[in-house]
């Protein structure tokens, strides 16, 4: 079974995003986006929503993770402009679970928001990684819109680099399970 991990850069204030979905503001250079382009060979799949994919759509950019299976959630967009990018328009999370129940590496959630919220919510996210930015934003898109419980998670592990951004790995805590409890 495959772990799906949002793995996902934010605000000290928790954005991932201005509200126009900008995000020029980030620590883009430093010793973590060598780590971040590292990581991305420890995944096997890449999930993420129609807004996340524009992002690249809008510069030209039809395959953001070239060496990652690539699968896009969208009621919207009709037809892939990439052969290798799979559309997804109908039942996101039972598409989720299909995907976890194959053997490979893990899935990278990509981008946040509404999405990943939807897959917090229906316990499907088993991981997340927060690159935390030395920046406040003081408004934009949440790491996660509005959940209707509490996700709990446990801290995996922290690593500090030299420009201030910190790597926070939790794993999700299943829900009724108590912190500390096996």
């Amino acid at each position: 079974m495959r772990k799906l991990v949002y793995h996902v850069a934010i605000t000290a204030d928790g954005c991932i995003a201005r509200e126009d979905h900008s995000f020029d503001f980030f620590v883009m250079e430093g010793d973590h986006a060598a780590d971040y382009l590292t990581s991305l060979a420890g995944y096997g799949a890449v999930v993420m929503g129609r807004r996340t994919y524009d992002v690249g759509l809008k510069v030209g950019v039809t395959d953001p993770y070239p060496t990652l299976e690539t699968y896009v959630f969208s009621r919207t967009l009709k037809e892939s402009p990439n052969p290798r990018v799979k559309i997804i328009a109908e039942d996101a999370v039972g598409a989720i679970r299909k995907l976890k129940a194959q053997e490979g590496k893990p899935m990278y959630l990509a981008g946040g928001g509404d999405f990943a919220a939807m897959l917090l919510a229906e316990g499907l996210v088993d991981e997340v990684l927060f690159k935390l930015n030395p920046v406040l934003l003081g408004g934009g898109i949440p790491v996660v819109s509005r959940l209707a419980a509490p996700v709990n998670l446990d801290l995996v592990s922290t690593k500090v680099y030299r420009n201030g951004v910190v790597l926070l790995q939790y794993e999700v805590r299943p829900s009724g399970k108590a912190a500390g409890s096996a």
